[in-house]
């Protein structure tokens, strides 16, 4: 690691802030229609799922719903409302394909493995993420991101999401020889990414390129419009 700098370990989200998860989404929903024999799946209709289960996720995150529940419960929403009859036990295996079917597109966001790459020996990266645990690791897998990062903390495996202090203690104890202050949780989500990092008392970056309004209660310690903002505030190349 390069002496000097700021933070020594950075802490990525995946989905939304590495890796483009709305393109991801709209591929996998579009083959789940065709390997189901649903119909067509248009634009508007992905969109209109995209806003239901924006919805669960922040449910969850805020400790409203479990993972398991939202799983299932968001696709039951999205058909009804569509209209589209279809069985909770058919539900249960098209989300199960569905998560297969997340990690076979890989859209960087704004330069994201340029920028990861030229980071790396320089200061420790890992990934945090809920995601689901066999869709991430064929994400990883896929993208390549297994050889850039240093590892990876998957909610699955840790036994918490974000945003539970939980989650980060065990980053903590995997990372003992490292203070607080010497990480930096960067991500796009208030309540999962920007909360957690208040739980944990973590610096956060949020990355936030829509110009999305923020929330008044939580600690914004950075705010970028791009990825390639973050060697400035680690102080590479200062």
């Amino acid at each position: 690691m390069r002496d000097g700098l700021k933070y020594k370990v950075l802490l990525w989200d995946i989905d939304g802030t590495i890796l483009n998860f709305k393109a991801a989404e709209k591929e996998a929903i579009r083959m789940g229609f065709r390997n189901y024999h649903l119909g067509e799946c248009t634009d508007e209709m992905i969109a209109r799922y995209s806003v239901i289960n924006d919805r669960y996720w922040r449910e969850m995150e805020l400790g409203r719903t479990t993972k398991e529940a939202l799983l299932i419960d968001r696709f039951m929403e999205f058909f009804e409302k569509e209209g589209i009859r279809i069985t909770r036990d058919t539900v249960v295996s098209f989300n199960d394909d569905y998560q297969l079917d997340l990690g076979e597109t890989i859209v960087f966001n704004d330069g994201a493995d340029e920028l990861l790459r030229d980071l790396k020996g320089k200061v420790l990266q890992y990934a945090v993420t809920n995601g689901n645990k066999v869709t991430q690791e064929k994400k990883f897998a896929r993208s390549g991101l297994l050889k850039i990062l240093d590892g990876a903390f998957i909610s699955e495996e840790v036994g918490a999401e974000k945003p539970r202090p939980e989650f980060f203690e065990a980053v903590f104890r995997a990372l003992p020889e490292f203070k607080k202050e010497e990480f930096l949780v960067i991500g796009d989500s208030l309540t999962a990414d920007m909360l957690g990092a208040n739980n944990a008392h973590l610096a956060c970056c949020w990355y936030n390129p829509k110009e999305r309004a923020g929330m008044e209660e939580l600690r914004i310690d950075y705010e970028i419009r791009s990825l390639r903002e973050i060697p400035g505030i680690i102080g590479e190349g200062n």
